[in-house]
């Protein structure tokens, strides 16, 4: 059974860097992950995804250049490096990975099948 566990999110102050993690467990590590949030009253959106190889990634245009993901496939492990915190960064961020084993990425949250429980995130200003 596929597991996906966060951990990171923390309350800090507008720009401050925070580390998010995500721990896979129940499967290996070819499987296209992404990263998503979603903020109090609003839709779930893409914040960045990594291929199954580690090889390609992507950003949403509002965390480009502030944001880099990353993973660790000895650990299974996916990260996501947050700098120069912005307030409307504040959200649930969660992990998600692909169900298809070499599947590509997406930017769309209906393409991933299993999804982790999202930690907190809340930048003050």
């Amino acid at each position: 059974q596929v597991r996906l566990v966060e951990s990171g999110g923390a309350l800090v102050q507008a720009g401050d860097s925070l580390r998010l993690s995500c721990v896979v467990s129940g499967c290996s590590t070819i499987y296209a992950m992404a990263w998503f949030r979603q903020a109090p009253g609003k839709e779930r959106e893409f914040v960045s995804a990594i291929s199954w190889s580690n090889t390609y990634t992507s950003y949403a245009n509002s965390v480009k250049g502030r944001f880099t993901i990353s993973r660790d496939k000895d650990k299974n492990t996916l990260y996501l490096q947050m700098n120069t915190l912005k307030p409307e960064d504040t959200a649930v961020y969660y992990c998600a990975q692909i169900g298809k084993r070499f599947g590509p990425y997406s930017d769309s949250a209906a393409d991933y099948d299993y999804w982790g429980q999202g930690t907190q995130v809340t930048v003050s200003s």
